[in-house]
């Protein structure tokens, strides 16, 4: 079974990471392919430059905690939500 990403996949997820105060946003297309969106500095108004990595492929150790719980409750996939990951709250 060949695995295709489809343009509207990378197109959601680097647009939701655009558009929101997000770090990272993942999109589980397969149980062995995810399309992830990360900023890799944090944007502000002093950078000029931003930076976002677009990693297609298999999925990490975290993503594959997430897809086993997945099955385990039998979600069906292509999972229609993205997860969002949000920056850490600064300790005061």
């Amino acid at each position: 079974m060949k695995q295709i990403v489809d343009n509207k996949d990378i197109a959601l997820v680097c647009d939701t990471l655009l558009t929101g105060d997000y770090k990272s946003v993942i999109k589980y297309v397969f149980p062995t392919l995810v399309v992830k969106a990360t900023w890799k500095n944090n944007p502000s108004k002093q950078n000029r430059q931003e930076s976002i990595v677009l990693t297609v492929g298999q999925p990490n150790y975290l993503e594959r905690i997430f897809i086993k719980q997945c099955k385990k409750a039998e979600v069906p996939f292509q999972i229609r939500k993205v997860q969002l990951k949000y920056y850490p709250k600064k300790k005061k």
